[in-house]
């Protein structure tokens, strides 16, 4: 066995140039959900149209990224405020004793 077999797996170094998507499209957070939504959905529609450079590709879908995490926290929000609604209504009123 050589010394290269031996050797254990290494991790890859996290790319100097790594991208976060809600980092680098603040912007995103301002947007109500509707708003995010349509501007998804139009990032999407311009995407499965082709034609543009890969950089810009590639923008257009950290962009999607960050539009897509948006609408999921705010869903995430409504689907809490929801459940504590419900709660509050399945809970027995005590002031009827």
């Amino acid at each position: 066995m050589t010394d290269e077999e031996r050797e254990e797996p290494r991790e890859e170094p996290a790319a100097a140039n790594e991208v976060d998507p809600d980092s680098d499209h603040p912007d995103v957070a301002a947007l109500g959900y509707e708003q995010a939504r349509e501007e998804l959905a139009e990032v999407v529609r311009k995407l499965e149209a082709g034609g543009l450079s890969l950089e810009d590709s590639l923008a257009l879908w950290e962009r999607g990224e960050a539009l897509a995490n948006a609408c999921e926290r705010q869903l995430a929000g409504a689907r809490e405020r929801v459940d504590r609604a419900l709660a509050s209504v399945r809970e027995p009123d005590s002031s009827a004793e």
